[in-house]
């Protein structure tokens, strides 16, 4: 599990953080599982938060479960990645589910799909606990508790809408169901807690309704919590999923033009590990977003995939040597891929055990903003040549003269590579568009299927399936 440890600013914001937070989930989560509860188990809300501070405690909780393995711990990136890189890794890991999402045969009692949608839901309960309790918070404080609240809930039914319903652009997202909208505090299982899967539209709506509203009310500073540049920034990446390039562009500027972040001055210090030593680091002035993982609580999961033995990972994912390949000659950022000492091809980006999960950094919103304008032919805020010559300049290459919308998807790949799902997300993204003009790695195909093949939409887990009679399963399982 992910923790977060208090500085003394942060110290008089929150009190007894750990156990309590973990405490207060134990009482404030609607079940261990999404609905999987027994009719007679609930939780009195009226004696689960009576204070201010039952509040703050219970907002801790939530990004406590964001951290999960399953979710922001690493999941939700990872099994995108697993399901749309077989040209780029080779998987020799041991694990059924993961084994599953490689060779897209995923089953409906896969325990880690199961874990990403419940664990996801406990996020989003914790949320609504907060924000159903939001007028005990002092004035001071109730804008920024309530921002972080709807900041967890909105950019988790995101990532639900994306990995359990089918892209924005494929097929009609107003018809396409994804996931259920809860809004309200879960403290009890009845007739009413049955609820059916809402539609694409209809969850990216309210995810965008909640990050619109975070991005308003949270301060620009708020320690490594979210801010307003978190909403903005995960807001870019949702419009960028919609094809919706003129928001996607104006909430990238916004972080851009904050000044509340920098490109580090080498890549490689985005994924610090001073001295091969697995200490935890502080964010970077790049991390818009991240989780903080620390030795009190656990390790970041794409630690635990990625890294060989030597780096206190399973070492069950190797980097083919093409790719590897496709870098330029002298690119810094191929420097993360390097043989551990029985010759096996790793990418060291994750080799610190308590390295921080990066959720969204600041160079994926000069990417965003340069494609978002070439796709939409405009020049808002920069130049497409400025901003991918920003990101080619850190790493150690000469500017292009001009610029393609190929140049800009290979710099995205090259630069984020492993650490965000796109393989996946941006295959499924530009599944409908003409697939001649973009690089190999976004050609039409994920390994043999088509972006738009349900196998690489999860299955409901069978679990709430049988616990809940109004949900729906996916065509093809």
């Amino acid at each position: 599990m992910l923790d977060f440890n208090l500085n003394v600013k942060t110290m008089k914001r929150f009190n007894k953080i750990y156990i309590g937070a973990s405490l207060s989930m134990l009482l404030l989560m609607a079940c261990n599982k999404q609905l999987d509860l027994k009719p007679y188990q609930q939780v009195d809300q009226s004696s689960a938060i009576r204070t201010a501070q039952d509040v703050q405690v219970t907002l801790v909780g939530a990004y406590n479960r964001a951290g999960i393995a399953d979710l922001y711990g690493g999941g939700v990136f990872l099994y995108g990645d697993l399901q749309g890189t077989q040209a780029d890794i080779n998987w020799q890991g041991t694990f059924q589910g993961l084994t599953q999402m490689v060779v897209q045969e995923i089953a409906i009692d896969d325990s880690f799909v199961d874990g990403t949608w419940s664990e996801g839901y406990q996020v989003i309960n914790a949320a609504n606990n907060v924000l159903a309790n939001i007028n005990l918070v002092a004035s001071t404080d109730k804008d920024r508790t309530q921002g972080e609240a709807e900041f967890l809930r909105g950019m988790t039914y995101f990532d639900l809408a994306r990995l359990f319903g089918r892209d924005w652009n494929d097929g009609t997202p107003t018809a396409n169901p994804a996931v259920p909208i809860i809004l309200t505090p879960t403290t009890s299982l009845s007739s009413a807690s049955y609820v059916a899967r809402s539609t694409v539209a209809q969850v990216y709506a309210q995810a965008i309704s909640d990050l619109k509203d975070a991005e308003a009310k949270l301060p620009a500073d708020n320690s490594f919590f979210a801010n307003k540049y978190a909403a903005a920034a995960i807001l870019s990446r949702l419009y960028m999923q919609q094809r919706d390039y003129a928001d996607a562009i104006n909430e990238a500027t916004t972080v851009i033009n904050s000044g509340q972040f920098a490109l580090n001055k080498n890549y490689s210090d985005e994924f610090p590990y001073p001295n091969g030593t697995a200490v935890h680091v502080d964010n970077t002035a790049e991390d818009i977003f991240a989780l903080q993982v620390t030795s009190q609580a656990g390790t970041n999961a794409l630690n635990t995939y990625y890294a060989s033995s030597y780096n206190a990972g399973r070492g069950d994912i190797i980097v083919q040597d093409s790719f590897v390949a496709g870098f330029e000659a002298g690119d810094a950022r191929a420097g993360m891929y390097n043989q551990d000492p029985d010759g096996v091809l790793r990418c060291d980006k994750f080799d610190n055990t308590f390295g921080n999960v990066h959720v969204i950094r600041l160079a994926e919103m000069y990417l965003n903003r340069a494609e978002a304008n070439i796709q939409a032919g405009t020049t808002t805020g920069a130049t497409p040549l400025a901003d991918i010559n920003v990101i080619r300049a850190r790493a150690q290459l000469k500017p292009l003269t001009t610029v393609t919308i190929t140049n800009v998807l290979d710099e995205t790949v090259h630069e984020l590579a492993f650490e965000n799902g796109l393989f996946l997300y941006n295959k499924k993204r530009l599944a409908t568009l003409l697939s001649g003009q973009y690089p190999a790695s976004f050609q039409q195909t994920v390994d043999q299927l088509p972006p738009t093949s349900p196998k690489l939409v999860f299955p409901i887990p069978e679990i709430e399936i049988n616990a809940n009679p109004k949900l729906v399963q996916n065509p093809g399982y």
